[in-house]
């Protein structure tokens, strides 16, 4: 379903930037949404995630999962019940399971506010605050602030998604054998305010589309 604000973020981002409108043109509507559930929630997922293909990380996030309560507020202190060995049983490595461990201790002790008290920080704030969680780092906070809490103004520009897809969008294809810098990317996105994230999200649909076209 497209974005509740599409129209008016497609005409931004078509005005500033010309390559970036014919992307969006070719790419189709803005499907960027927030995703139901807890901060802790999309925090271990992310965590189960890092590293892996995506069918084996969803195998044994749904295992991790199938050991919770329903009620994903309950996530945390269930976590802290449950032993080394079952939780290794699911699938986790050591260092997923004390990353995740931490997460817990920290959202128990209130360290790793939910939804409601992150409303009225600052994107770098809930960054900084997130990343104090071990195995969390900016790419992974940077994700819970595009599809966790719907924050439209987010550019990771160390994401590889998001490096091919700029170099895919604005370079030449003799320029495409080295990813763009971080720099480059950051500034260019700097017409995109305050739209960043839906930008974002187009660039990772450039490989998408790259990835369709015959060889």
């Amino acid at each position: 379903m497209p974005h509740p604000r599409s129209d008016e973020i497609i005409a931004h981002l078509s005005a500033v930037d010309k390559k970036m409108g014919r992307l969006i043109q070719a790419a189709g509507p803005l499907l960027l949404s927030a995703q139901k559930g807890t901060i802790f929630s999309g925090l271990m997922k992310s965590i189960v995630y890092q590293q892996l293909s995506g069918k084996a990380a969803g195998t044994i996030h749904g295992r991790v999962l199938a050991l919770l309560p329903a009620e994903p507020s309950e996530h945390a202190t269930a976590i802290a019940a449950l032993s080394d060995e079952v939780l290794r049983g699911a699938g986790l490595s050591r260092n997923k399971l004390l990353s995740i461990r931490d997460l817990a201790a920290r959202s128990t002790a209130g360290l790793v506010p939910e939804r409601k008290a992150l409303a009225k920080k600052t994107d770098e704030e809930i960054i900084e605050l997130l990343t104090e969680v071990r195995g969390v780092g900016r790419w992974t906070a940077e994700m819970i602030l595009m599809f966790t809490l719907g924050r439209l103004d987010v550019l990771p520009v160390a994401d590889l998604g998001i490096r091919k897809g700029f170099g895919l969008t604005y370079l030449k294809k003799d320029q495409r054998e080295e990813l763009p810098a971080l720099e480059a990317i950051a500034r260019h996105g700097e017409r995109w305010r305050p739209f960043r994230s839906a930008a974002a999200w187009y660039l990772w649909r450039a490989c998408d589309l790259a990835s369709q076209k015959p060889a």
